[in-house]
């Protein structure tokens, strides 16, 4: 590290990776036998992502036990605390810390920036009470006490049943879990993991047994939630048939959508939503790689093959036959998990016009009717350009108005003026 006039710092890493999730911790180490210097920078204050988060904390865990190993080489580096937000030039970016901006040059990268939750607006969506699934969990092994609350747990997928397992756990009571799949197309996916993938199938299953089956209503879909100042309660509909049920809390899980925006910002090619590489984890960059959850959401087993063949790959070591049968076998479990589960459009009708799509500007879906494109709707409503920047908004009217997505812009996140003004000044200059 180098501290230059004005005390800007500056790093330089022959190999940097984005994320200290379970792609980017398989990634360093799969790399620290050969790259000069690694750097792994992330915005959370500890390593494991958001699927392993605050597991680092405990000793045995999976993130802990990496994180060590990784420690143990001198030229490993990690940086937490630490958002990117600019691309100063090519393989430079600008982050910014606790400590002000630092500018991070590399020889080569891998991304590993995972994904956040797709959030899909109903009347209700912004009460205090209603949070992601997702998000639900992360607050809990934050510290949030929910401790005999009652908790409705909506959407679909697999993450429904990891939340509940969470809640009850921390001593929550669990009024519903709302799967809007039905009981068939649940049995199949059912038969399709205990037939090629067992170990998921027994994993679903533990999940499962520890929650009460009467709370379980499949083919069912939370339409709204109710209250002035708080939530108190939901509307449910199953086969037709309407109820309202009580509660404190409302976790919604529709689905999740990769963090491409700095991948858009390096040129990097992105289809569907997500990063585009090949075997290799190379994506159509020249030194750039990319892993896990920003190439196709497959959950932990795939964002751990992924990162490795990605650090092997970016250090030119050999990707064996075996790395391959895995990372096969994981692509598909993801390509299971996302035919059965994908967002189903009936929930478009969710949406009323009066319903808020970008709870930053206040801005309802009444609003952005008369227009037929995201750009002319954020110029004439000012969606989207509140602090989220367009990520929930942009994703939600994607879904809603089927628009193109937004287009990444730098700052990627929202930045100190100290942190801009380095960047428009074009302060930073760097030697090796």
């Amino acid at each position: 590290m180098k501290v230059r006039d004005g005390g800007t710092k500056e790093i330089f890493a022959s190999l940097l990776i984005i994320g200290a999730g379970p792609a980017g911790l398989a990634a360093a180490l799969a790399a620290a036998h050969h790259a000069k210097s690694v750097v792994i920078i992330d915005e959370n204050a500890e390593a494991g992502g958001q699927i392993w988060r605050h597991d680092s904390q405990q000793v045995h865990s999976p993130a802990a036990q990496l994180k060590a190993k990784l420690l143990t080489y001198p030229h490993v580096q990690f940086v937490f605390g630490a958002r990117v937000i600019a691309m100063v030039e090519q393989c430079c970016l600008l982050i910014e810390t606790s400590e002000g901006a630092q500018q991070l040059r590399w020889e080569k990268l891998i991304l590993c920036n995972g994904a956040r939750e797709l959030l899909l607006p109903f009347p209700g969506w912004t009460l205090p009470g209603v949070t992601g699934a997702g998000g639900l969990q992360a607050m809990i092994k934050s510290g949030a006490d929910v401790k005999g609350k009652r908790v409705v747990i909506a959407g679909t997928g697999p993450l429904l049943l990891s939340v509940a397992a969470s809640v009850k756990k921390a001593q929550g009571h669990i009024v519903a879990i709302v799967e809007q799949r039905s009981a068939k197309e649940l049995l199949g996916f059912s038969r399709q993991l205990f037939s090629a993938h067992r170990s998921k199938f027994w994993q679903a299953l533990g999940l499962i047994s520890i929650i009460n089956p009467l709370r379980y209503r499949h083919s069912a879909v939370v339409t709204a939630a109710h209250g002035d100042r708080q939530l108190h309660a939901v509307t449910l509909v199953q086969a037709g048939k309407q109820e309202e049920i009580s509660c404190d809390l409302l976790a919604c899980g529709f689905g999740l959508r990769a963090n491409v925006e700095l991948a858009e910002l390096l040129q990097c090619q992105v289809q569907d939503g997500l990063v585009v590489v090949d075997a290799q984890q190379r994506t159509s960059r020249e030194n750039i790689w990319a892993a896990g959850e920003i190439t196709g959401i497959g959950g932990v087993e795939k964002a751990l093959i992924e990162g490795r063949i990605a650090g092997l790959s970016a250090t030119n070591d050999v990707v064996t036959a075996v790395d391959a049968l895995h990372r096969e076998d994981a692509y598909s479990f993801a390509t299971l998990l996302n035919q059965t589960f994908s967002v189903d459009t009936s929930l478009r009708k969710l949406c009323k016009p009066d319903t808020l799509v970008c709870r930053c500007e206040d801005v309802a879906a009444q609003d952005l009717a008369p227009f037929t494109d995201w750009r002319t709707a954020k110029l004439m409503t000012r969606a989207g350009m509140g602090a989220c920047q367009g990520r929930i908004c942009g994703a939600a009217c994607q879904f809603l108005y089927e628009w193109d997505t937004p287009e990444a812009r730098q700052p990627v996140f929202p930045a100190k003026a100290a942190s801009l003004a380095l960047l428009a000044e074009k302060k930073f200059s760097f030697e090796k």
